[in-house]
């Protein structure tokens, strides 16, 4: 018996009428998008068509890269600090993904100052203080749209403003808001993956803004566009143009519908203190913490239900979230917080279930 799935942060499952759109491209139309004959032009179409799909999303003035995922994607828009002549200075929020986080400091071992931007204990970035560490050597600014592990969603057009004023680029990570709430319009990189809307895993994607110059990060062919090389699969563009599409077509159901299960986990964990801000949060997440509480414990008592004691990328690292850290919680709140996801296939029954599991454990550890 599957457990219920409530780590939506992590991945969601694959729409059905993603599915449906994808097998064509996987069983009969196998031909390569880059091959000149009909084949190949059937799928360049098809992949032509999903771009224009993952852009109707996304601002208007600027291209659509398809890339292996979000991370992939966050590694290509970074290397732009590479075009920024005279200045060597990169700043990105310490709650930032890790994706990004650590690249940034993997660039101080190529000659760059990175700046890790403090936030508040609700998890939001203080405006002064961002534009306080800004200068003219500063090449660029990253700034998630909503937080990975504390749903935290960040003033991300007026952080772009700042960095403008100061003529550096400003790199968002939109992975967990893209299809879900608006995308900030100031920003001049925006990632995206495919596997957080209801789509493929192995597909994200970079939007450039019109007159960014990006390096190319992976060398050969040159096929996406001359900046990413590798043959494009048609049927993982496809997943993503039409979960892109389905995201915009449902966009107020979805809402509508994770709001309300958001409203069911407050009041069923109320006993629990939510870490990150209670306004500006994006309701699909729900991160708390219950002092004294083992969640490693926990979650091996709770097998019913899938979720998680933080980000997936890091769980395995051993280390205690830099997220929560960074909102200065102590290491045993940290080892006594858990994050739940909800999303659009989720019912409030589960949520209801989910939480009698998940409260009972905690009762039973610590009476």
């Amino acid at each position: 018996m599957q457990p219920i799935y409530l780590d939506n942060q992590a991945t969601t499952p694959i729409a059905p009428e993603v599915v449906d759109a994808m097998l064509p491209w996987l069983r009969d139309n196998f031909g390569n998008p880059h091959s000149p004959h009909l084949m190949g032009r059937q799928a360049a179409a098809a992949v032509e068509v999903a771009r224009e799909q993952v852009a109707g999303l996304l601002p208007r003035a600027g291209r659509v890269i398809f890339t292996g995922s979000a991370t992939e994607a966050l590694n290509l828009a970074m290397g732009a600090v590479r075009t920024h002549q005279g200045r060597n200075q990169i700043a990105v929020l310490d709650t930032e993904h890790a994706a990004v986080r650590d690249t940034a400091l993997w660039y101080r071992t190529q000659g760059f100052e990175t700046r890790l931007l403090r936030v508040d204990q609700t998890g939001l970035v203080d405006l002064d203080d961002l534009e306080a560490c800004l200068d003219e050597q500063t090449a660029l600014v990253g700034a998630m749209l909503v937080n990975n592990e504390i749903g935290t969603i960040q003033p991300v057009d007026q952080i772009a403003d700042i960095a403008h004023r100061y003529g550096a680029l400003m790199l968002c990570d939109v992975v967990q808001g893209f299809g879900r709430i608006d995308i900030p319009q100031q920003a001049d990189l925006i990632a995206l993956s495919g596997h957080k809307i209801y789509g493929p895993k192995g597909i994200g994607a970079l939007w450039v803004r019109d007159g960014v110059d990006l390096p190319p990060l992976i060398h050969g062919g040159g096929q996406e566009q001359g900046i990413r090389s590798g043959t494009l699969s048609p049927a993982l563009c496809v997943g993503l143009g039409r979960a892109a599409k389905l995201c915009a077509d449902r966009r107020k159901e979805d809402m509508a519908h994770v709001t309300k299960l958001a409203e069911t986990g407050h009041s069923l964990f109320a006993d629990w203190t939510v870490n990150g801000s209670l306004g500006q949060r994006y309701a699909g997440n729900l991160n708390i913490r219950r002092d004294g509480l083992d969640v490693a414990r926990l979650m091996s008592d709770v097998r019913g239900v899938a979720f998680s004691a933080g980000s997936a990328c890091a769980s395995g690292s051993g280390r205690p979230s830099h997220v929560l850290s960074a909102l200065g919680l102590e290491p045993a709140q940290i080892k006594s917080s858990i994050r739940l996801g909800f999303g659009r296939y989720n019912s409030i029954e589960e949520v209801e279930q989910a939480a009698a599991l998940i409260n009972q454990a905690a009762e039973n550890q610590l009476s």
